[in-house]
């Protein structure tokens, strides 16, 4: 768009992504503009792209822009990896080597020098990196003071007077703060915006005269750099402790020392064997002599800030996190810290979005990096449920400073959770029976009162412990609380938590339910924490030495330089068990999803073949329907010509056919009468011979039916009866079963009494001894009963010599049944096969005067047929005129021999019924000999029967007495 016209000139299209950065060649004449994507050179007199610049969508492209007063394109990726081109040939010149081996520093942000010697680069740490862009090498880091956390924006501030090489640079930090150091001589010159009027952006103009900052309330300002400089005197706010101003005056001088620490000491980075330093300016404040152990880093005493910290009650917010950082003595160990972080995501809390659904994904991913880091420290933290719980209000705190973050939590975990993991994965019993002691000691009535309801220390006190108060504290309440904590013995943690169920005591006292108890403790309530912590500084004073926690847990020891401490105070076998089986179903998992990948691009690939085959169908039923729709169009005009054709033959057939009724109109006429009548005589002939030959068909009809019909009756006969005798044999079957079993259980009943005897003598040779007439009555009555046994054994054999004899009267009768039986069948049989033999006869004969009616019809049909002809001759003599009359008299003496054959036909049809009805009478006759014959079974069989009644109940009634009564008793 032109400066002056206001007119739009080009637009240059090619990004798929906003545009980050455009940098400008010194000649004006090209352009790079860059976004997370791609980088593009564009030809500025043509607004033409050139070149494109395109990286994989992992790594990603945070800045690329020209090198000033050269030919130089330095582009910069999201994986810390810094490239040089060549502007004409766009060849890669060289590649910076890797700042710092495990370093968490990622770059973000850039500046360069205007003679290209010195390239700088910062990003989420107070560190900034010097590279040497002639040596190549990574010459200096910079440590920023405590506060900055983040560098947002890096910029030179030119000098007519130093020849391009740059020594002033401009800081923008997260705090909305830009400070201004000498990269000489490391110290701060002045700084612009404040925390009331934080800086959003800031740039320089060329001649490094004025600045321009856009604030954060939308308000413009713009700084003169001369007025900053002059300023440079007056004191610092007091915020601002760890970077002094440059020279003041000489009477103030002696109160800046600097302290440059070497890279083999506390940070060992080297870069291809040149020793990089790092200087690190601090002010060491006048304080007065006091107890050593009382002195805190950053000038502050632990004895001043607890008085302070009683006074006020807190901290104030505005220095809380450097107060707390100085309580804790954090390290900082920026090695160290990247080694864990460089391991990874830990395998236990790579799904932790699932069990905490976090809605900031910034805060997600800074929880789960500071979890992963506190397991590959102890890998105890990768077992312990609570952690997360334990953590997550640290996390919130320092989200923007994960290296102050897992210190924090580190630095807890090792002086206020002692002896928390000696019982794991069980809850410390020992620190929770502590506090039992403590609270029985000065609330034994609360005590009472929650072991009267069972509710243990793990419902009342360990809800409190792992969370750090979290869920019953606001966020106020919380930092007032851990102000408390972090400036007392690790002891008084354990104090808050009694203090705090003390003070409660009044809700608690109320409760009579556990889930009352559960929701007390994990949900905020009505409750001052003022008190909370005035009664916890009671109980550190009141409670006796015997029982004080302070006896048990040590002093705070902050973690050490360089390199964090071992901690391995818990159980090893039951972590090292666990750790070894989550691997096993980290394993299992990764199999899984391995195998369902593979599953997901076989079906892909199905997919995509069945697409390729759909597509293929789709177009094969085109060619398809285009070849049948050609096809149809030609068998259409084939119709169509087919169809004329049919017309032009038809019409010539018309007018045949109209030549041919103009002739035969006359002799149609002529012959229209006597035809006529003619054609009525036979259709009366042929109305009486069909009503005869009917009639003669409906009476066969009705024979043949009568016929079968009594031939399905004698079947039904034959097959009733043969059911019979198979009922009959059955029954006598189920009856001589029937007296088996009774003869069974008969021999059954026998065994019975004779083990009962045996049984009973034994019972009575014992008491022989003690009651000897008793005995002797017992012995006579066991002979009455065997000679009554005896008698029943005599009746019971007799009954089986005339059960005998009766079933060999009964198998003699039914042997002669059956010779009856056989008769009576062998008798059915021939006159059932002499039926047949003269029904086969009668069929014969019916066939062959079926035949002679045929005969007769044809002999009739040509008799009509000759009488026809006859009159067609005659009509056509009478109409010539020739031999009249002799042909009249052989046609009359033709028809009177025909005449006499007609009137015989009818005479052998009478004799065919005649014969039909004898054969008819016949088979009534046979039908009623085999009812006779079904009449003298049927009575036979209830002779039999009443003779079988008659042996049975002789059988019943010579069955003895005693094996009637002895079977009603077992019965």
């Amino acid at each position: 768009m032109g400066t002056e016209t206001q007119e739009l000139i080009s637009w240059m299209r090619g990004h798929d992504s906003s545009v980050s950065s455009i940098s400008v060649h010194g000649s004006g004449r090209y352009a790079i503009t860059t976004s997370t994507d791609t980088a593009q050179l564009w030809d500025l007199d043509t607004f033409q792209r050139k070149r494109k610049l395109n990286v994989r969508q992992s790594v990603g492209i945070q800045q690329v822009f020209f090198l000033p007063l050269s030919n130089t394109i330095l582009s910069c990726f999201k994986d810390n990896s810094v490239f040089a081109w060549e502007f004409d040939t766009l060849h890669c010149k060289y590649q910076l080597p890797t700042a710092v081996e495990g370093s968490a520093l990622h770059y973000k942000v850039f500046a360069v020098t205007r003679d290209g010697r010195i390239f700088v680069a910062g990003g989420k740490s107070n560190h900034l990196h010097s590279w040497c862009l002639e040596s190549k090498q990574l010459v200096r880091i910079i440590q920023m003071p405590t506060e900055v956390r983040a560098v947002r924006h890096l910029e030179f501030l030119p000098d007519s007077f130093d020849g391009g090489s740059n020594q002033v640079l401009g800081v923008l930090s997260q705090d909305n703060i830009m400070r201004f150091i000498s990269i000489e001589t490391y110290k701060l010159l002045f700084v612009i915006g404040s925390h009331e009027e934080g800086i959003s952006t800031a740039t320089i103009s060329p001649s490094g005269r004025y600045i321009a900052s856009v604030m954060e309330n939308g308000s413009l300002n713009l700084y003169s750099v001369q007025a900053l400089t002059q300023e440079v005197n007056k004191p610092p706010p007091p915020l601002f402790k760890v970077v002094e101003d440059w020279p003041k005056c000489k009477s103030e001088a002696n109160k800046l020392t600097m302290r440059v620490t070497s890279g083999r000491s506390e940070q060992p980075w080297k870069s291809k064997g040149s020793k990089i330093q790092t200087r690190l300016l601090k002010v060491q404040m006048s304080t007065p002599l006091e107890n050593k152990e009382n002195e805190l880093p950053g000038g502050l005493n632990k004895k001043r800030l607890q008085v302070l910290l009683k006074g006020y009650g807190e901290y104030p917010a505005k220095y809380r996190m450097f107060v707390w950082r100085s309580l804790l003595q954090l390290p900082e160990n920026h090695l160290a810290f990247s080694s864990l972080i460089d391991k990874g995501t830990h395998s236990a809390f790579v799904n932790i979005q699932n069990e905490y659904p976090i809605k900031s994904r910034k805060l997600l991913r800074v929880l789960q990096r500071t979890l992963s880091a506190l397991a590959h420290w102890s890998a105890i933290f990768g077992e312990t449920p609570y952690i997360p719980l334990l953590a997550f209000p640290f996390v919130k705190l320092f989200q923007n400073n994960q290296l102050i973050c897992f210190e924090v939590v580190a630095t807890v975990v090792v002086n206020f959770c002692q002896h928390w993991f000696e019982y794991f994965p069980n809850p410390p019993v020992n620190i929770l029976s502590m506090m039992e002691n403590i609270l029985a000691h000065h609330d034994k009535e609360l005590l009472q009162h929650l072991i009267k309801y069972s509710v243990t220390s793990q419902v009342y006190a360990w809800p409190l412990l792992e969370t750090l108060f979290s869920e019953v504290l606001t966020r106020e309440e919380w930092l007032k609380v851990f102000d408390n904590i972090f400036s007392n013995h690790p002891s008084y943690f354990l104090m808050v938590v009694v203090a705090y169920i003390i003070c409660s005591r009044a809700p608690l006292l109320l409760c009579n339910q556990s889930r009352d108890f559960e929701y007390f403790f994990h949900h905020r309530n009505n409750l001052d924490v003022n008190t909370v912590i005035k009664r916890a500084y009671h109980l550190m004073e009141t409670t006796p030495s015997d029982i004080h926690p302070q006896r048990v847990l040590d002093d705070f020891m902050p973690l050490t330089k360089g390199q964090y401490p071992v901690f391995n105070k818990y159980p090893k076998f039951v972590v090292d068990y666990q750790t070894r089986e989550r691997e096993r179903i980290r394993q299992d998992e990764i199999e899984y999803l391995r195998e369902r990948q593979l599953v997901h691009e076989l079906e892909a690939k199905a997919l995509e073949r069945k697409a390729e085959d759909e597509a293929f169908y789709r177009k094969q039923e085109l060619l398809q329907e285009a070849e049948e729709q050609r096809r149809k169009m030609v068998l259409e005009e084939e119709e169509k010509l087919a169809e004329q054709r049919r017309r032009l033959a038809a019409m010539r057939r018309e007018l045949k056919v109209k030549e041919l009724q103009f002739l035969d109109a006359s002799r149609r006429r002529f012959l229209k009468y006597q035809q006529d009548r003619r054609e009525m005589e036979l259709k009366r002939l042929d109305d009486d011979i069909a009503r005869k030959a009917s009639m003669r068909e409906q009476e066969t009809a009705a024979t043949v039916q009568d016929i079968e019909v009594r031939q399905m009756e004698l079947e039904s006969h034959r097959q009733l009866f043969e059911q019979r005798l198979i009922k009959d044999q059955e029954r006598i079957t189920q009856e001589m079963r029937e007296e088996t079993d009774d003869r069974q259980r008969k021999a059954e009943l026998e065994d019975h009494i004779v083990q009962r005897w045996i049984e009973t003598d034994q019972e009575e040779r014992q008491k022989a001894q003690m009651v000897a007439e008793e005995n002797l009555a017992k012995v006579e009555q066991k002979c009455i009963d065997n000679e009554w046994r005896l008698q029943a054994l005599n009746k019971l054999r007799h009954d089986d010599q005339d059960r005998e004899k009766r079933y060999e009267e009964i198998a003699k009768l039914l042997h002669d049944n059956r010779v009856k039986e056989a008769e009576l069948l062998k008798a059915m049989r021939e006159a059932e096969e002499e039926k047949w033999e003269e029904v086969a006869w009668r069929k014969a004969r019916l066939e062959e005067e079926q035949k002679a009616a045929a005969a007769a019809d044809v002999h009739r049909k040509q008799f009509l047929e000759d009488e026809m002809n006859d009159e067609l001759e005659l009509a056509e003599k009478l109409q010539s005129g020739d031999g009249y009359f002799e042909r009249l008299r052989d046609l009359k003496a033709r028809r009177a021999e025909r005449g006499v054959r007609f009137q015989q036909v009818p005479e052998s049809g009478n004799v065919c019924l005649n014969d039909l009805s004898a054969s008819q009478s016949s088979l009534h006759a046979s039908l009623d000999r085999r009812r006779e014959l079904a009449h003298q079974e049927r009575e036979l069989m209830a002779e039999v029967r009443q003779l079988r009644q008659k042996l049975t109940a002789r059988a019943q009634t010579r069955r003895p007495p005693a094996l009637v009564s002895a079977t009603r008793w077992t019965t």
